[in-house]
């Protein structure tokens, strides 16, 4: 009954949309040196009680660090951490509200199941009875009550995750951190798994924070996604904001498969924008919210993903915008979807997705074939960065 109870509030929860919502988690102006590389730059950033967060970035980019020092294992060059309002930036590991999960397990081969789960609540000094409660509350929880006898070794790699989060899980902590802890399994079962961990963390009512390099991870279990690049965030959005609303080139390349038109900026009206660009011979429409930071003339890109162009063999008709004649000069056949790379003639390569909804031998739509690719207008996004 728990778990229905959280479940509707999960799906209204944006607490970052209500001003009078206190964050659980803040950076204040966090920066992390090693001597005289900078890894997390001046960061401040507001995370909310129950949320599932994700630091998402390439490698280097400092979301694994942020993640170390709310865990307690580095301390801020600069700035604060505060937990519920209190600053937490010198208090070690131990007495902090926080668990971390780490990418490799860190499971005693030496232990069975439930050995693993219960030894950090024996080094916490719990009574014997309240360990066995809570060892076997975990075990239920994450379905591995057969296997509590079993060592390590004798499991699979999706039970040994789950093992080490419910060792993670059984301390009870405030905040539960997650570095990159699907990374070792292969694609099917980690995408199981995620949707295991959003269920055991609405069952939870934890606030979950992971730091993963996968955008599809990312973007399938988070409330939110903060875009990390050279110690800074790019971006902090939920995830459907991040994909169709990019707030930079970096981002919508990051996130997904992207096309770039790159064009100068011939108009300006109220709810659209024009482009005139040497790689489209008719102009390029995008509709537009809100003010656009650019003026005529200015260069700009349309960023347009895969599965918003139709691809057609015939022109469209009174094709006077957003549309391109182009050569297939490859095909991803995906099962699901097939990716159609056309080359356009300035040598640009665009993608075109289209959905397999029949079970066709032959393409319709082949190598080599001259075709045309089209878009409405508000299928792209206009950025200036």
């Amino acid at each position: 009954m728990a778990a229905k109870a959280i479940g509707p509030i999960k799906r209204a929860f944006a607490p970052w949309e209500d001003p009078a919502a206190r964050p659980f988690i803040r950076f204040e102006g966090v920066t992390k040196r090693f001597g005289d590389f900078v890894a997390v730059d001046s960061l401040s950033l507001d995370i909310y009680e129950r949320e599932f967060f994700a630091l998402l970035g390439p490698s280097g980019c400092g979301k694994t660090t942020l993640l170390r020092m709310l865990a307690g294992f580095e301390t801020p060059s600069e700035g604060r951490i505060l937990l519920e309002g209190s600053d937490i930036s010198t208090v070690p590991p131990h007495r902090r509200p926080v668990n971390m999960m780490f990418q490799s397990y860190a499971l005693f081969p030496h232990m069975s199941v439930e050995k693993n789960i219960a030894f950090g609540l024996k080094q916490d000094g719990l009574p014997r009875d309240q360990i066995e409660a809570r060892v076997a509350e975990m075990l239920k929880l994450v379905k591995l009550e057969p296997f509590a006898r079993r060592k390590p070794h004798q499991l699979s790699g999706g039970q040994r995750q789950r093992v080490a989060l419910a060792r993670s899980l059984a301390k009870r902590p405030k905040v539960l951190l997650l570095d990159e802890p699907l990374g070792a399994l292969d694609k099917k079962l980690r995408e199981e798994t995620q949707f295991e961990l959003m269920d055991l963390q609405q069952q939870t009512g934890l606030t979950f924070v992971i730091v993963t390099h996968d955008q599809e991870e990312a973007m399938t279990v988070s409330d939110r996604i903060a875009v990390m690049d050279h110690g800074k965030l790019v971006q902090v959005a939920t995830p459907a904001v991040i994909y169709e609303y990019p707030n930079s080139r970096y981002v919508a390349d990051f996130i997904g498969n992207v096309n770039f038109l790159e064009g100068r900026i011939s108009r300006i009206g109220r709810n659209d924008v024009e482009l005139v660009s040497n790689d489209v011979p008719c102009p390029i429409v995008a509709i537009h919210d809100g003010d656009l930071p650019a003026t005529t003339g200015d260069t700009a890109w349309l960023a347009i993903r895969p599965e918003k162009m139709r691809i057609s063999l015939d022109a469209p008709e009174a094709a006077t915008r957003n549309c391109v004649k182009g050569e297939v000069w490859d095909i991803g056949y995906l099962g699901d979807l097939s990716i159609y790379h056309v080359r356009l003639p300035g040598g640009q390569i665009i993608k075109s997705a289209v959905a397999n909804q029949t079970r066709l031998v032959e393409r319709p739509i082949g190598w080599d074939d001259t075709v045309y690719v089209s878009w409405p207008d508000d299928a792209g996004i206009v950025l200036t960065k």
